[in-house]
């Protein structure tokens, strides 16, 4: 008799992938980060952090929903950027005998010159959003209207940047702050561009179903040109609303890992580590939202175990 985790329909669940002789430059909370030489090989595993903690246990099919939905963000927004391809079999041969690890979740790309800055778009009013605005009626240096309520639609986007980083948690920027890092004509183009692919997503998701409350991007520079980089418009690096349930006052459900959080914080644990593990139905539904992000975002249906996803023209 098989065992449960034996069925097609139990996916495998990669915490930590293993490519000998391929240098691993860097593992983050999410993503492994391997040296191809002028490129660099993204494999976004199943590891799932909150409050900046990597928690133990995976979230199945969490890492294919990351990179098959960057790809499809790539292709649908036609904005330069770095990815080379997302085909294992396209990939330097080397990379060949660790498709079972790599297919679905991995992503080569172009060595790019990053940007100190995370460039965060707000849409909607939530989370340290939310918290700043209730203490001084603004977030990031960014004054709003008196009397908004949590989850309220602002009256246009508003960029509200952070530090990138490497440990630790990120820290609000306000634009001025953006100008000190990058100079002011880089970080005026940054908003702009921010603001405008969140504007051009937020509709297409709408289209869909969801509305994009809140995301955040990352750009390198190549040969004069900003380019978009690394994990775009996913429900790690975004907010994800039904549409058909959104109700403003309070928080909202959710296609991202709030579940994972709103448990964790329920369970009493103090957000120092060690972490507690996740129990088995948090770690089903929180895998089901990721997947059904997917599904109503790009509309193709997820069917992870079969092998390749498509990304849809």
């Amino acid at each position: 008799m098989k065992r449960a985790d034996e069925s097609p329909q139990a996916p495998r669940v990669i915490l930590k992938t293993n490519l000998p002789g391929v240098p691993l430059l860097k593992r983050g909370k999410v993503r492994d980060v391997y040296d191809m030489g002028e490129h660099l090989l993204i494999v976004a595993t199943d590891r799932i952090s909150a409050f900046d903690v990597v928690l133990p246990n995976g979230i199945p099919d969490k890492g294919k929903v990351l990179s098959k939905l960057t790809a499809f963000w790539f292709k649908i927004l036609k904005m330069p950027n770095h990815l080379i391809t997302d085909n294992v079999l396209e990939m330097p041969k080397v990379l060949h005998p660790f498709a079972d690890q790599l297919e679905g979740r991995s992503m080569l790309v172009e060595k790019l010159d990053m940007f100190p800055v995370e460039c965060v778009v707000r849409g909607y009013l939530s989370g340290s959003g939310w918290k700043e605005y209730r203490k001084r009626g603004l977030v990031c240096g960014v004054p709003l209207p008196a009397g908004l309520v949590e989850s309220d639609k602002l009256p246009e986007p508003i960029f509200t940047p952070t530090t990138k980083a490497t440990e630790g948690h990120d820290m609000p920027l306000t634009f001025e702050d953006a100008v000190d890092l990058v100079g002011r004509g880089l970080a005026e183009k940054l908003r702009e561009l921010t603001i405008g692919i969140y504007e051009r997503a937020a509709e297409i998701a709408l289209d869909r179903g969801i509305i994009l409350a809140d995301t955040k991007f990352e750009f390198g520079f190549a040969d004069g040109e900003l380019i978009l980089v690394d994990e775009v418009l996913t429900p790690d690096s975004s907010r994800f609303w039904p549409a058909d349930r959104y109700a403003p006052g309070g928080p909202q459900p959710s296609f991202d890992k709030q579940y994972v959080r709103d448990w964790l914080d329920a369970s009493g644990w103090n957000r120092e580590p060690p972490p507690p593990s996740l129990p088995a139905d948090v770690v089903e539904q929180t895998a089901a939202r990721y997947r059904e992000a997917y599904e109503r975002i790009t509309g193709v249906p997820f069917a992870a175990y079969r092998g390749r996803m498509g990304v849809p023209s």
